[in-house]
């Protein structure tokens, strides 16, 4: 019998925080050929988080044409990024005159600090909370810190992009200087309801509008590269994730547990964002038509659990300490709450308490957190499968948890490349996923103690965060 080729349909770049990823996707729907390297070393001093843009660019090429050696050919590209990493440079050269400032930089505090009184119209517009994470608050700071750039940038001398930005005008030659709208829609500077740069969030940041990558859609770009790929799809990593784990299903929602969490499900449309929760555009398609998601966030949580043996931790273990609570995120309650005055803390004293019993509590708070956001997500639509994916996702006290405390059916997915595989799948058209790599989330045992735990800790939270 003759051989049967393999097709390569797309391949995919995902530029990641700590390493970047490339994979081809065959006619299967699977990943392969995946190419693995680090990124560029971020240096952290302080809010400051910073690395070489020119390194990563290279790296990013590097990734990227050691995959097509096995692709056969020029198949169509699909791009995600880290999200709100951006860097300033010389239009004429490509030189950056900034580092490439990461997502995790917090330099932007001091801009949340100036405009809390703007901070209603800020989410109103952006569907989004005023954080130092963003994209506006940092660089509202860099160019208090640099005057004379304001004037350069306008001129069209420098140019401003967040990182697939960049790499897509050196990609093109300079002849793009262009943003996909889920990724403009992370900066809080686009109005989530018409798609478009915000001249009143411009003014608010003082950031010139004009100076703005141009908004495309995320899908059916066919932007011709000078490496002679097509770049078809480009949008945010956790969009990508997304698409790869729920596709467009509406009656799904996604939990991502890993270095943070995430809990996201799909709305049929921007509705209001005064309950605290983020409106993230997923993506755009070329025809101008968008996904929307809601999203609830846990901060640092594989933070708060490193100095803990969470591997010891069993389901059985779970809830022991009835009336001892609990809250996991070190570096401050995230969506809905927002509330950096609330950290890592227990309701009582854990000095008497072994080291897996302390880790229980604070896998506990994750799933009580997780199952409390999903409650909130249910009342706009029923919610009929919960995904679970991510590092911390392997974890069988923290699936058992969320089975235990849930009315919808619970699954692990267990692929590890998500970002790249949604990236990848937009490139072609798919948003339909076949979920090969999906086990259900069978109760070893229906531990009571849990859900009526959660009741408690829920009075618990709410009376801690009226304080």
């Amino acid at each position: 019998m003759p051989e049967v080729r393999n097709v390569i349909l797309a391949i995919a770049l995902d530029l990641g925080s700590t390493s970047i990823k490339a994979g081809l996707l065959d006619q299967q729907g699977e990943l392969s050929n995946l190419i693995s390297i680090p990124a560029p070393i971020v240096y952290a001093d302080g809010m400051y988080y910073e690395s070489d843009a020119l390194a990563y660019a290279e790296v990013a090429d590097q990734a990227l044409s050691q995959c097509l050696v096995h692709a056969g050919g020029y198949p169509p590209l699909g791009l995600c990024s880290q999200r709100s990493s951006f860097v300033i440079w010389v239009a004429a050269t490509g030189i950056p005159v900034t580092p490439l400032v990461s997502w995790q930089d917090s330099r932007g505090a001091a801009s949340c600090l100036a405009l809390q009184s703007q901070e209603s119209a800020i989410s109103r517009l952006s569907g989004l909370r005023l954080a130092p994470y963003f994209f506006a608050p940092k660089l509202r700071v860099v160019l208090l810190e640099n005057p004379d750039w304001r004037n350069r940038l306008v001129s069209g001398e420098l140019m401003v992009g967040t990182l697939d930005t960049f790499l897509i005008w050196r990609w093109t030659g300079g002849k793009h200087h262009i943003v996909d709208v889920s990724m403009a829609a992370r900066t809080l500077l686009m109005d989530i309801h018409s798609q478009q740069w915000s001249a009143a969030l411009c003014d608010i940041f003082g950031i010139p509008v004009e100076i703005l990558p141009k908004i495309t859609p995320s899908t059916g770009l066919n932007l011709p590269l000078a490496n002679g790929l097509h770049l078809q799809a480009s949008l945010g990593d956790q969009s990508a994730a997304l698409v790869a784990s729920v596709g467009d299903n509406s009656e799904a929602a996604l939990v991502n547990l890993g270095t943070g969490g995430f809990v996201m499900r799909y709305l049929e449309a921007v509705n209001d964002s005064s309950d605290g929760y983020l409106r993230t555009l997923v993506y755009q398609d070329n025809s101008h038509t968008a996904r929307i998601a809601i999203e609830g966030t846990l901060n640092s949580i594989a933070a708060g659990l490193a100095p803990y043996p969470v591997a010891d931790c069993r389901p059985e273990h779970m809830a022991q300490n009835k009336d001892i609570f609990a809250l996991a995120e070190p570096s401050g309650l995230g969506a809905p709450f927002f509330r950096g005055d609330i950290e890592l803390q227990f309701s009582a004293s854990i000095e008497q308490l072994a080291q897996n019993q302390i880790c229980c509590l604070l896998l506990e708070a994750i799933v009580f957190r997780v199952v409390r956001i999903l409650e909130d997500f249910n009342r706009g639509g029923a919610i009929k499968r919960v995904y679970l994916t991510g590092g911390l996702s392997g974890l069988a006290a923290l699936q058992q948890g969320i089975a235990q405390c849930v009315h919808q059916e619970v699954f692990h997915l267990q692929h590890k490349d998500a970002s790249l595989q949604g990236a990848a799948m937009l490139a072609v058209g798919l948003n339909r996923v076949t979920h090969k790599d999906l086990v259900k989330v069978q109760l070893v045992e229906d531990n009571r103690a849990m859900p009526e735990k959660y009741q408690r800790w829920k009075l618990w939270l709410d009376k801690l965060l009226a304080t």
